[in-house]
């Protein structure tokens, strides 16, 4: 029965930040394996289109690149009720119908915008004619497309459901189910794609339908876990489905549209500079993607200790505590900056090593490429810290239910002094693709300084201050 206790933040005490710091760590470990989990899941499906041929590998990298934006965007959106249910825990633990509620009508906005985001990446056909692609290329892609995005909305039902586990402290349940759906993942794309197992030979089809197996399978796999649960099945979540709450659906999506809009910005900025890099030269655009992949490895640590900050700091948002409030946002911005030190270490100390994740750096045929990829990971190196600070405290703030604010920051700092300064340096002087990269060292710094500021100035703008009722 212990662990139907309500789950209450700690209170004021001499050992706060200690506490604090245990129950960060305990939230954000599983969170941040999670996403590397996630990224594991994504390499698999390259690995096994790969070997198909570099049509289909091109013709599946456009189609994941416009999905991969919609998608994540939008769990942007439905994620929003981690700091609303986060923030009724706080106010009445265990606030079973309120959570319920909150759960239910984030389902809702899944369904909704899962529709209107599968609309939108059926454009991909008229978007690769647009923009000249090869006519081969085209058709696989719309192919292999068609059935891709029958997987967007269980993944955003499966999105919500990560949110409600990790707000009742069963964040290890998100880190098992993303496990086991690599697993999934890996079988299913060795027996639609090549046709083992007596299933049939799909080639990069086969690839979509794993994706949508895996989807489905995680779903499942979420709702057995909630039934389970003692914690989590008392609140009956999928209980009158049917039923209504606008005030609340309204409310989530309040929240979550700048949380979707602050990520097209972050996302576009690295769209815009993967353009500029091609404008430069293949051999830097090749080692601009090394070097981003090892840096968006990196970032998969902070990005989840910011998921924990929402709801550690929701929680106290919830029940009025604004000394609670400062500990887990500072415990945070600390943990997640902290490792990004040893990170930038890492770039700066063994860049070579981390090259070989993805290619051979010793081979003298990619002696340009890590040559370029080399310079590009001490700057990401430098901008690490950066980087780190803004996700958390941008996932401080949305514990705060401040969305709105940091989106406009988001979308100044990367869009003026982030891209200004990559078209000037990039074009206008010797650095070209170095000053790509310090364009957009200087974006993550704009948006750290401006999100840490405000998040510093949280009292003085009434940002701790919760309505008296919803």
């Amino acid at each position: 029965m212990a662990d139907l206790a309500p789950l209450t933040p700690p209170r004021t005490r001499g050992d706060g930040w200690r506490d604090e710091l245990r129950a960060m760590l305990r939230l954000s470990w599983p969170l941040a394996t999670a996403n590397l989990l996630q990224m594991l899941t994504y390499a698999i499906d390259v690995i096994f289109i790969a070997r198909l041929g570099e049509d289909q590998l091109a013709a599946s990298a456009l189609a994941v690149a416009v999905f991969g934006l919609v998608m994540w965007a939008l769990c942007g959106l439905t994620g929003a009720v981690a700091p609303v249910a986060a923030a009724e825990l706080g106010e009445r633990a265990p606030a079973l119908r309120p959570v319920r509620r909150s759960v239910r009508m984030a389902l809702w906005l899944a369904l909704f915008a899962g529709i209107v985001g599968m609309g939108l990446c059926l454009l991909l056909g008229p978007l690769m004619r647009v923009t000249g692609q090869e006519p081969q290329i085209i058709a696989l892609a719309i192919e292999y497309n068609t059935l891709l995005v029958l997987s967007m909305v269980p993944m955003l039902f499966n999105n919500v459901l990560r949110s409600f586990v990790s707000t009742l402290d069963r964040p290890i349940f998100a880190t098992a189910i993303t496990a086991g759906g690599i697993f999934v993942n890996a079988l299913a794309n060795y027996a639609f794609i090549f046709g083992n197992f007596g299933a049939p030979e799909l080639g990069l089809q086969g690839a979509a339908v794993a994706t949508i197996i895996t989807t489905f399978t995680t779903l499942l796999a979420y709702i057995v876990a909630i039934r389970l649960d003692p914690r989590l099945h008392r609140y009956h979540i999928f209980g009158r489905w049917w039923s209504p709450d606008w005030a609340r659906f309204r409310h989530i999506a309040a929240i979550g549209t700048p949380i979707a809009l602050t990520i097209t910005a972050e996302a576009g900025i690295f769209g815009a500079a993967a353009f500029l890099m091609g404008n430069i030269g293949a051999s830097e655009l090749a080692a601009h993607t090394v070097a981003l992949q090892i840096a968006a490895l990196a970032f998969q640590v902070p990005f989840g200790v910011g998921q924990a900050a929402t709801i550690r700091v929701g929680y106290f948002y919830g029940a009025r505590d604004e000394g609670g409030i400062r500990r887990a946002g500072w415990t945070a911005i600390v943990v997640g900056t902290g490792f990004m030190v040893l990170t930038a270490l890492a770039m700066v100390v063994i860049p070579k090593p981390l090259i070989a994740i993805y290619v051979d750096p010793w081979d003298p045929k990619n002696a340009v490429l890590v040559g370029f990829a080399l310079q590009y990971i001490v700057i990401a190196a430098a901008f690490q810290l950066f980087d780190g600070m803004q996700a958390v405290a941008a996932g401080a703030l949305r514990g705060l239910q401040d969305t709105r604010i940091p989106m406009w920051i988001a979308a100044f700092a990367y869009w003026v002094p982030g891209i200004g300064t990559a078209l000037v340096l990039g074009f206008a002087t010797p650095l070209e693709g170095t000053g790509v990269w310090i364009g957009l060292a200087t974006g993550l710094t704009f948006a750290a300084a401006l999100l840490g500021w405000r998040w510093h100035r949280r009292e003085a703008l009434g940002l701790t201050l919760r309505p008296a009722s919803r």
